[in-house]
């Protein structure tokens, strides 16, 4: 009996120790990346490139209340395995079409929740997902991601702190530190330098869940999550919402569904960063069907100029003269919409009234908004809506629907600077409910993309950038070159960028001083205008008043001319921190390039092999190109137009980048 007792215990022993080492692989299409998913005590994960490791032994798990520890002692019932090769049509996007090619492997365990992986041949994403019924409370998600070592890694701290860390503008620039020097939460994108390769985290199809935030530590990152929250007040006279309390759990979901994405870039190349697609491939499709009503463009903006007009026969301001004025300029130059931001509806009277209700469906009596969305249709030129999210939630379905009909295009929408699982849900309800009535949105104090342009592609424009508008009480200790060749590698990569460019009083790096009313922009002109170019969006604000440019009339036709529409983007040369060459294709086979700069001079060559296609022997280029002038390390105004020249295949040309530089070089096809 005693034999076939520890006989008995041996087999058990050997038994856990099988499950304890039972290892789930998956493979990248090209078989460099592989994912090994680990059963023991613990539910790990580790992602190899060749032979190098690039993340080890990290713990997933989500905690139920009431419910099962996720990733504690899991057993596995059933291995999936799907192979995913498909074109996504990407309207607005930086490719008209996006490829979804992967290997796919969904472990279903007997909690009743699923592990999904896909290796990608750029990188690799998990979620988790759930068959259980009813509601189901989300007390906590497990993530770490460990490294072999305490790397080197490029992170934005969360800037704000009236809510602890979790009410945050996304808007910081990164530092390049090691790990284990971080002092601070961070939100993504982040990137972890990894022997030879770089590591981008992000995550993708948030919906109904509050979005990832990453503390980094040594040799490791961990994630964090704002909890669900439990009162707000309201703050100033716009009436932005606040969390003042918030429960012990961090989601309230339904318990049949898909969870976020946890995406993980990998790349050899920092050209290849901002040209990565795999938040887009792995978002939920397109819910709002057509989208043809929809049309990209440029648009003039009155708040970071101060509405400064000059010369004018009537009072510039919030007033129906000022806005018929930017209707001509942008009618004049082919701009396709005008914004009217903060101040065409009356803001709180007692900013310490929770309850009172600020109407937007009335504007200030100095408004005639039928006459100008009337004036602007005979001149061509659509009307645009600035509105706190808050406030458009209150009057949402009354409010799309009034202005629909009157004819205004869309919606900017601003100071969200949440991420918590009531934030998602209302951004995701102000998209659905505005595609509804054909408005198109720009989405300003927002957390950065996850996806959701391609599910509602009537989303043009995010923010969650360092933008422009810091210039305005910005000073030269801050550097916005440096950063606008840091950002497009790392914030760009999950989507569009509210950057809000255009400024014509540019400067050099110790000239610059931050003015509200009359705001200067760091480096030069070019490196202003190339932004067009490298930067996605588009729904593009030019930034400067009408005023401005005209006094500037060759920059600001040059400016609208830059296409929106993009069918291919290549990123042809550049370095993390230093400078970027992005080139577009746009129809026709047409291209644009654009370059920019940090503060310190350089040569480029320029290699257009790539934009040439099979059987394009007896086609070339008729090139302008915009750069900067001869005396732009001085004076950062000047530059050079250059015309009249060809560009074949065998075209390479080096370009001169002043300290804060940039160009633009327009390619126009000609076959012979």
């Amino acid at each position: 009996m005693k034999k076939i007792l520890f006989s008995l215990i041996a087999f058990a022993s050997s038994i856990a120790m099988m499950a304890a080492d039972k290892v789930e692989t998956i493979t990248s299409p090209d078989g460099k990346l592989k994912v090994e998913v680990a059963f023991g005590n613990d539910l790990k994960f580790s992602v190899y490139d060749g032979s190098t490791t690039l993340l080890k032994d990290s713990r997933i798990g989500m905690t139920v209340q009431n419910g099962p520890k996720v990733g504690v002692n899991p057993v596995l019932k059933k291995r999936i395995n799907a192979a995913i090769n498909e074109q996504i049509a990407a309207p607005f996007y930086r490719e008209s079409n996006v490829e979804n090619n992967c290997n796919e492997m969904t472990l279903k365990m007997a909690d009743g929740f699923s592990l999904i992986f896909r290796a990608y041949n750029t990188g690799v994403a998990y979620r988790f997902a759930s068959e259980k019924k009813g509601e189901m409370i989300i007390e906590s998600e497990l993530a770490e991601f460990n490294f072999p070592e305490d790397y080197e890694a490029w992170i934005p701290y969360v800037n704000e702190y009236s809510d602890g860390p979790y009410s945050v503008s996304f808007e910081n620039v990164y530092q390049h530190i090691k790990l284990s020097a971080a002092t601070q939460v961070a939100f993504t994108p982040l990137a972890v330098e990894c022997q030879n390769a770089k590591v981008s985290f992000m995550e993708s199809d948030l919906e109904s869940y509050p979005g990832i935030f990453l503390r980094a530590s040594k040799a490791k990152l961990t994630a964090e999550f704002a909890q669900y929250p439990k009162a707000h007040k309201f703050t100033g006279r716009l009436k932005k919402l606040v969390v003042t309390e918030r429960e012990n759990y961090i989601a309230k979901v339904n318990g049949t569904r898909s969870f976020p994405w946890r995406v993980m870039v990998v790349t050899h190349k920092d050209t290849e960063m901002p040209v990565n697609n795999l938040v887009y491939a792995l978002a939920s499709p397109n819910r709002i069907g057509d989208t043809k009503w929809i049309k990209p463009g440029k648009l003039t903006w009155d708040w970071w100029n101060a509405l400064t007009l000059t010369g004018m026969d009537f009072r510039p301001g919030i007033n129906t003269e000022t806005y018929k004025y930017y209707i001509d300029f942008a009618s004049k130059h082919g701009v396709e919409y005008i914004a009217l931001d903060e101040g065409w509806y009356y803001p709180r009277k007692n900013e310490n009234d929770d309850n009172e209700h600020v109407d937007i469906l009335h504007t200030i009596k100095e408004i005639d908004l039928p006459e100008i969305i009337r004036y602007g249709k005979e001149k061509g030129v659509g009307i645009v809506l600035w509105v706190g999210f808050n406030v458009l939630s209150e009057q949402l379905e009354a409010a799309c629907k009034q202005y629909s009909q009157m004819g205004i295009k869309g919606f900017k929408v601003d100071f969200l600077d949440r991420n918590d699982q009531t934030a998602v849900e209302l951004a995701y309800h102000v998209a659905e409910t505005c595609a509804k009535y054909h408005l198109f949105l720009d989405y300003h104090g927002m957390y950065p993309p996850t996806g959701y342009n391609r599910t509602f592609p009537n989303i043009l424009n995010e923010e969650g950038v360092w933008g422009l508008e810091q210039a305005k009480w910005g000073s030269n200790d801050d550097d916005f070159p440096t950063y606008c060749v840091t950002f497009p590698y790392l914030r760009m990569m999950p989507g569009y960028v509210d950057y809000t460019p255009g400024g014509m009083r540019n400067t050099t790096k110790n000239h610059f001083v931050g003015d509200y009313y009359y705001p200067q922009t760091q480096g030069t002109r070019c490196h202003q205008i190339a932004m067009y170019v490298v930067f996605d969006s588009p729904l593009t604000m030019m930034a400067d008043s009408p005023t401005a440019y005209e006094k500037e009339e060759e920059s600001a036709k040059f400016i609208a001319s830059i296409p929106n529409q993009y069918e291919k983007t290549i990123v042809l040369a550049g370095e993390i921190g230093k400078y970027i060459v992005t080139a577009r294709k746009v129809a026709g086979k047409h291209w644009w390039i654009g370059g920019l700069n940090n503060w310190e001079a350089r040569d480029v060559e320029i290699d257009i092999s790539q934009l040439f296609e099979p059987g394009d022997r007896d086609t070339y280029f008729d090139v302008t190109i915009w750069q900067d002038g001869n005396m732009a390390n001085r004076v950062a105004t000047d530059y050079k137009v250059i015309e009249g020249i060809r560009f074949d295949k065998n075209t390479k040309r080096k370009i001169h980048l002043a300290p804060g530089g940039g160009f633009v070089i327009k390619l126009h096809r000609i076959v012979t």
